[in-house]
């Protein structure tokens, strides 16, 4: 969705769940509005927090005039056999990207070249195209924005007429606070291992602007205190660095001085917890 907006509305990390919300990202142009919904990735829940994040991704599918499930050339399709059901029933467009064809020009230089690069991709193609028969296949590359552009243009012609439905200089329905608390979390997903990024969520709790800077204070909620410990790091160090990489990110996002101060808290299995998964935004409703 970064590429077809063109600005950074989604956080992007290696590592799988980073997308946890739904977020809409709007491109205008003189005579067409098109609103991108990025959603999380399809997965079978093992607690609460995955049951809405689930729930974003298929509330997508009730109110999309098309939709783009996005793949890539390493995922398994049957891992998600209950969700790819539901799309096979779809009567609305869908397309299929298979992103991250570059990876496999890399991976096939040191065989068969370019020749067992294509044969891999055919062959990931008629897999594909036996689960989804109705749907349009586009191979991409977001990374290198290889596609982008006929992808856009293809939304173009299967968009239906109808009335804007946001101001033609608003860019996503999210409010500031919400980029500082992905912003920051992004960090954590990069700079922290195992299960300590999923078991983090973060609160903006104060947001104050002014011409030339802006004074964020935000909270970590962690589920155990060794989660907590981890997060600080030894002296301290740790959190130093998520604060001064998300302050540097944050100044490019808003254009403006930036004064960050983090704190940890212990918010014990909230991931579980439905009246907290509440008070973090999580109900798709």
């Amino acid at each position: 969705m970064n590429q077809l907006v063109g600005e950074r509305i989604s956080i992007a990390t290696f590592k799988a769940q980073t997308t946890r919300h739904r977020i809409m990202g709007i491109v205008n142009t003189p005579d067409m509005q098109i609103v991108f919904s990025d959603t999380p990735g399809v997965l079978k829940p093992n607690y609460k927090l995955q049951e809405s994040m689930l729930a974003f991704s298929e509330s997508a599918l009730k109110d999309a005039d098309v939709l783009l499930y996005v793949t890539d050339v390493v995922e398994n399709p049957e891992k998600n056999m209950d969700f790819l059901q539901k799309v096979q029933k779809m009567t609305i467009p869908v397309i299929l990207l298979i992103n991250k064809i570059d990876e496999l020009s890399n991976g096939a230089n040191g065989a068969n070249g370019a020749n067992g690069s294509q044969q891999l991709l055919t062959a990931i193609v008629e897999k594909w195209h036996t689960l989804l028969p109705n749907a349009e296949i586009l191979p991409i590359s977001a990374k290198n924005k290889f596609g982008v552009d006929i992808l856009l243009k293809r939304i173009q012609e299967l968009l239906p007429e109808s009335p804007a439905f946001f101001d033609k200089d608003q860019l996503t329905d999210k409010p500031a606070r919400f980029f500082v608390s992905e912003i920051i979390r992004e960090k954590i997903l990069l700079y922290y291992d195992k299960e300590i990024p999923y078991s983090v969520e973060v609160v903006v709790e104060r947001f104050k602007e002014d011409d030339r800077k802006i004074h964020i204070n935000a909270v970590i909620y962690v589920e155990r205190d060794t989660q907590k410990g981890i997060i600080i790091g030894h002296q301290g160090i740790a959190l130093k660095k998520v604060s001064t990489e998300a302050r540097k990110t944050l100044e490019k996002f808003f254009d403006k001085h930036i004064y960050l101060e983090i704190f940890v808290k212990v918010d014990k299995d909230w991931r579980s917890s439905k009246k907290e998964l509440d008070n973090f935004g999580y109900n798709p409703e």
